[in-house]
């Protein structure tokens, strides 16, 4: 995807605030942990849900309700895989070899946009920190970035919130040397030296600030509900197999509990799967908004602003459209399906 010109258009981003997309990673190789039979059993696998997560605090939940057996007691077989790459993890389930993704909001509008038939579920969480701009010794705002090479993975959250922060500063994407790289090369680029800045999201965000007179210049923090992260999965499979959703929501909402329990065990549990140290990964706490039942519901329902998913992905549509992340924009009101979150909510008793 080839980012062409920001429109004027793209004020109203600004004039909201609350814009809802999410944080994304580099494309590489993937990993498979299943949590009950190997999936080399053609019964098991048959049977198994494929689900796909990567690098993203808000995703690493996933890890403990594997490791604790959370999933078992659902009555679910998951047949977890981690992505190095996180935009492997789209072309994955956009190609159907996996069932269900964690993904943003913007990427999967743009799946959508391409002719890929996927439907949300769950918002895991909002970005509130986590995906920041790292800059070099010497650049101390964002008008210092001119000219400048800047490393971010193209098409991705992270160029996405470069973009907003360069457009709220007066510049254009043609004002600096643009550098594409996926996240983890992005990262190390910067440590090596080879561009001036990089936008990226945790972990890689504590590997890019190891360099030394490195800052971050803003994140996420400063655009509040611009960035968030969702549970995709196929509407075939959401069509033929919809008590296998409700067991993947309500292994979520467990989940949260548990580690609300026992936060000692899942934050290690979570920090290994980081590739990171608790210390370092307890870090992260701040930037990553996960979402309750009750937000759940409430950012699934139809509204007037970009606090309503809804209304947020038919103005991501536009967006990506008008500069050119997307050839056309997609039909979106068939994108979210709530009555998960809903059976959960009323089988736990809250409104």
């Amino acid at each position: 995807m080839k980012l062409r010109s920001l429109l004027s258009s793209l004020l109203v981003f600004f004039v909201a605030l609350t814009l809802t997309i999410s944080c994304t990673n580099p494309a590489s190789n993937m990993q498979t942990t299943t949590s009950t039979a190997p999936s080399s059993s053609p019964s098991k696998a048959a049977d198994s849900l494929r689900l796909g997560f990567s690098a993203w605090p808000g995703w690493f939940p996933w890890q403990v309700a594997q490791d604790e057996g959370i999933f078992k007691k659902s009555n679910l077989t998951v047949d977890l895989k981690w992505f190095d790459g996180y935009l492997e993890s789209i072309s994955t389930l956009t190609a159907g070899q996996i069932d269900a993704n964690s993904q943003t909001l913007g990427d999967t509008v743009s799946s959508v946009a391409g002719g890929a038939d996927q439907v949300i579920v769950l918002v895991n969480d909002n970005s509130t920190g986590n995906d920041k701009i790292i800059v070099s010794e010497g650049i101390n705002s964002i008008a210092d970035l001119k000219g400048k090479k800047v490393a971010a993975e193209e098409g991705t959250v992270d160029h996405f919130l470069l973009l907003l922060g360069m457009k709220k500063a007066g510049l254009s994407p043609k004002d600096i040397q643009f550098v594409p790289l996926e996240t983890g090369k992005a990262a190390t680029a910067f440590v090596g030296g080879q561009v001036d800045a990089v936008a990226v999201f945790a972990p890689f965000t504590t590997q890019a600030l190891k360099r030394t007179g490195s800052k971050e210049l803003f994140s996420s923090k400063d655009f509040p509900g611009a960035i968030s992260d969702h549970l995709v999965f196929t509407r075939k499979f959401v069509d033929t197999n919809p008590e296998k959703v409700q067991a993947t929501v309500d292994s979520w909402f467990a989940t949260l509990d548990y580690i609300k329990a026992n936060p000692a065990k899942a934050n290690d549990i979570m920090a290994k799967r980081a590739g990171v140290s608790l210390d370092e990964y307890k870090q992260y706490a701040d930037g990553t908004k996960i979402f309750t039942v009750e937000e759940n519901l409430k950012a699934f329902e139809v509204g007037k602003d970009m606090n309503s998913l809804p209304f947020a992905a038919k103005e991501m549509s536009k967006f990506l459209n008008e500069v050119g992340l997307a050839k056309t924009s997609p039909d979106t009101s068939k994108l979210f399906d709530d009555r998960f979150v809903k059976a959960y909510a009323q089988k736990v008793k809250k409104p």
